[in-house]
């Protein structure tokens, strides 16, 4: 998967925006791996642009969840292809 693009469902394209911009603060304030790229690109990059990048890594997420049939596990590094 590459990023969140124009093509394909808007209305999940949407969602996961919506579900990305009302997560940011919490995800941004935890101390997580994800608290700490998100506090790194809130630094560099717009608020809205970390929103849309924060909803394409949850769709890689749920890809990778909905592939595997396994509840996800933030601790669980993914195995190298």
């Amino acid at each position: 998967m590459l990023g969140i693009t124009k093509r394909g469902n808007k209305y999940l394209r949407k969602m996961l925006i919506h579900g990305a911009r009302a997560a940011l603060p919490t995800l941004s304030s935890a101390t997580t791996p994800l608290g700490a790229w998100l506090r790194g690109l809130l630094g560099r990059a717009h608020k809205n642009t970390v929103v849309v990048a924060l909803a394409a890594k949850l769709a890689r997420i749920v890809c990778g969840v909905l592939k595997s049939g396994r509840p996800f596990d933030q601790g669980v590094t993914p195995a190298a292809a």
